[in-house]
């Protein structure tokens, strides 16, 4: 089977390169940040651990909308809709995790 990759020109593979630059870099940094989640879980844990859990958390969703998503390049409305759609996930995972921490 041949790659397809070989029967590009240089100037096509740079171009490549380019745009696969910034999916490859979040990619690495929502790694990055789960890393630091696990090592968090896995350290002893201290009085305010759940808020610097939250606060990687919060980076990771940051990055998913801006850059997966591309919410940046969106219209106003498609920008509220969709902070306003994580925002009820948050609350429905919320609303569970207290169901099963209350029984």
């Amino acid at each position: 089977m041949r790659n397809p990759i070989h029967d590009l020109s240089s100037e096509d593979r740079a171009l490549l390169r380019r745009h696969m630059r910034k999916p490859v870099l979040t990619f690495l940094a929502l790694l990055a940040l789960l890393a630091v989640n696990v090592a968090l879980g896995a350290a002893v844990p201290f009085a305010y651990t759940w808020a610097l859990e939250m606060a990687v958390v919060s980076v990771m969703v940051a990055l998913i909308l801006l850059v997966s998503m591309e919410v940046r390049t969106e219209p106003p409305l498609v920008k509220l809709f969709s902070v306003l759609g994580f925002f009820w996930v948050a609350i429905l995972v919320g609303m569970t995790l207290t169901d099963y921490l209350a029984r």
